[in-house]
């Protein structure tokens, strides 16, 4: 599978999120999905299910490091004592001497950005994560980190699919050479019943969904991370790669409205 690189990782280009999988079901399906070649897994302290993904981990014949691994400290963890603490937690539920990648899940309205990177930085500089990112940043905080306090940022992770403008974020971040990876790649399922991707997927024999997954994997610095369950449904995702999207394909996708948030909490940021 294409990686792409940034932070001085390299992030398969298509990754496994397990936000609402918990216990044996998160672990099996971990477990099916390295099995079926899916090298990328992405989970958070808020999850809690960083046990079940270390336990399909350590379960695996697959390589340690042929694995990527992101998880997230929350937004009550962002004072540097406290993420140290959060981290310790997360490291010891992955049951892995390293991770990947360790992200701010959400900013919080009074965190000092400086000050919460500086602490992500190390414990890289301890060896015990690989790099450090964000999520849920706009454009004028992802400056903040990267122009104004020079952190070495390998990825933003944000919602994008198919029906929400990231157009600001993707100029920004491609100038920047970091990934943006995207949650809720399909809208939490609200795609596979759209009529135009529909349309789309007859010509190609896809589904809707994988149809969305496409238009995303086309996009040389988008990294979708779809939740997928059953292997059938992680093997369909795979099979997004084989779809030929053509120039009327995208016409119609860019047609669509661009306006559909559906992880918007109340202490989400200022998006524009």
């Amino acid at each position: 599978m294409e990686r792409l690189e940034a932070g001085g990782i390299a992030i398969p280009k298509l990754g496994l999120g397990t936000y609402r999988l918990t216990g044996d079901s998160c672990r099996e399906a971990v477990e099916s999905a390295l099995a079926l070649g899916y090298r990328h897994l992405d989970t958070a302290e808020m999850y809690g299910n960083e046990e079940a993904v270390g336990a399909a981990i350590a379960a695996s014949d697959v390589p340690r490091d042929e694995i990527h691994v992101t998880t997230k400290a929350w937004v009550e963890n962002l004072k540097p004592d406290a993420l140290r603490r959060a981290f310790d937690t997360s490291q010891r539920k992955l049951g892995l001497e390293s991770v990947d990648l360790y992200l701010i899940h959400w900013p919080a309205p009074d965190m000092n950005l400086a000050a919460t990177l500086e602490a992500m930085l190390r414990l890289k500089e301890e060896g015990r994560i690989r790099a450090v990112g964000v999520a849920n940043f706009p454009v004028a905080l992802l400056r903040q980190a990267v122009e104004g306090i020079g952190a070495p940022i390998a990825c933003n992770q944000v919602e994008y699919h198919v029906c929400l403008d990231q157009s600001a974020l993707l100029a920004y971040q491609r100038q920047k050479g970091i990934p943006l990876v995207a949650y809720c790649p399909v809208a939490q399922g609200r795609l596979a019943e759209d009529a135009g991707l529909a349309g789309i997927g007859r010509k190609h024999g896809a589904s809707p969904t994988q149809v969305a997954l496409k238009w995303l994997l086309d996009q040389d610095i988008v990294v979708p991370i779809p939740k997928a369950r059953r292997p059938v449904s992680q093997q369909a995702n795979l099979d997004a790669f084989r779809i030929p999207l053509d120039d009327d394909d995208r016409a119609t996708i860019a047609a669509m409205r661009k306006d559909l948030r559906c992880v918007n909490p109340g202490f989400a940021p200022d998006w524009d």
